[in-house]
């Protein structure tokens, strides 16, 4: 009887659309997905790094796009520390626009210290209402145990938890996956074009790894795998149309 009463409050306490308990969370590219066992697990945390500082905005758009397929309409928590802001900025609402996520349904918060992060994070995953929860971390380790706490955070609400990193890190990971992000260069050869993404799965609990080139489709509000790892070259307009013998 105790146990059907707590079951009970926790189906008052879920918003309405919000599933209890670990899932699985498809990207829609059946060749990572595969990989993934069928996705992301849900209710766990995913690391996802970026290549080098310089490379953070590309694992951002990475970690927008793994959000966005956490809902149709996903609510999204996004905590930073302060000198991240300072070095990096906030996330612009055209650039969460452009990633199909609207930016009244993002909540930014910004942290002193790396433990006020963590425990941010760790309550904003507690919560019911929220579908995917970022925590942006500079420079700098993270011990096991506070791994342990968002990853049984996490667990608690089904919430899909990411954790931003702005180098690859150097500690042993116990999160579900980690993954190391980069920049890739565009198809366009003339003016910007669809952003596109190395992406690097170093760490699976599933046990398989790979790499792959993404790309954000517009049109599918998703990443999609590409045709071509290296750019190609598009018509010069500059010049006269001359046939090659």
């Amino acid at each position: 009887m105790i146990a059907q009463l707590r079951q009970r409050l926790l189906a008052l306490q879920r918003a309405p659309g919000i599933k209890h308990g670990p899932g699985i969370q498809p990207l829609r590219i059946p060749a990572i997905d595969a990989v993934l066992g069928g996705g992301f697990i849900r209710g766990a945390l995913h690391e996802i790094a970026a290549a080098g500082e310089a490379h953070l905005p590309a694992a951002a758009g990475f970690a927008l796009g793994v959000a966005r397929r956490s809902a149709p309409s996903p609510r999204l928590f996004w905590i930073t520390e302060d000198m991240g802001l300072v070095e990096s900025g906030a996330p612009h609402g055209a650039g969460l626009d452009a990633f199909g996520l609207e930016p009244e349904r993002l909540v930014m918060v910004s942290a002193a210290h790396r433990r006020d992060l963590l425990w941010a994070m760790e309550e904003a995953l507690r919560c019911r209402t929220n579908d995917a929860v970022i925590g942006e971390m500079r420079i700098g380790g993270i011990d096991s145990v506070a791994v342990r706490r968002l990853s049984l955070a996490a667990a608690e609400s089904g919430a899909l938890a990411l954790l931003l990193r702005a180098a690859p890190p150097s500690d042993a990971s116990t999160a579900a996956t980690r993954w190391i992000v980069g920049a890739a260069p565009s198809v366009a050869a003339h003016g910007p074009d669809a952003p596109r993404f190395a992406a690097q799965l170093v760490r699976n609990r599933r046990g398989p790894v790979g790499s792959w080139i993404l790309e954000w489709s517009n049109s599918d509000e998703q990443l999609i795998l590409t045709t071509h790892a290296q750019p190609v070259a598009a018509t010069a307009f500059d010049r006269s149309h001359r046939q090659v013998a």
